[in-house]
């Protein structure tokens, strides 16, 4: 029984230091993915999500619908609180949280405020396999009128 000891401990400390499910580089996949309200699909969206410590970071480089290149790394607090834009920028007013609260290792919330004081609520969920994660987003659009958009991606 002894000798089964080392490779029980060893199983157990993978275990508790396995790597966040998020991290790495997730692809858009626009065939599976919905959106609704004013959110308009991009032509491409890539993030690469890396962690460092006790800080996450999100690298978004996208081609929106209009064609225009978008670049941006985010850092937030693993444990939940404010993103912060570290390279790039986003709109002026702009404001994202990662919630304190997980359901479990590979779920996250987000609360994003927009400069026009709407408030969207986003989800994400990445698979039991680790090949998928699924971003959710629920919001109203400006005349009030609630909408969500599941955004699909696959691990690259």
């Amino acid at each position: 029984m002894h000798k089964l000891y080392p490779l029980a401990m060893f199983l157990l400390a993978g275990s508790l230091f396995a790597a966040d499910p998020f991290a790495g580089t997730w692809k858009l996949n626009l065939a599976e993915s919905k959106f609704g309200g004013p959110m308009k699909p991009p032509k491409e969206l890539t993030i690469v999500i890396q962690e460092q410590g006790d800080q996450g970071f999100d690298i978004v480089t996208s081609v929106a619908a209009d064609g225009s290149h978008i670049s941006n790394k985010y850092a937030f607090p693993k444990t939940g609180g404010e993103v912060k834009v570290v390279e790039g920028q986003s709109a002026p007013g702009t404001s994202s949280v990662l919630a304190k609260r997980k359901a479990d290792a590979r779920t996250r919330d987000w609360t994003i405020t927009l400069p026009s004081r709407v408030t969207l609520h986003e989800h994400d969920v990445v698979s039991k396999d680790g090949k998928t994660m699924q971003m959710s987003t629920k919001g109203m659009d400006g005349q009030g009128k609630s909408y969500e958009t599941i955004e699909v991606f696959d691990r690259m």
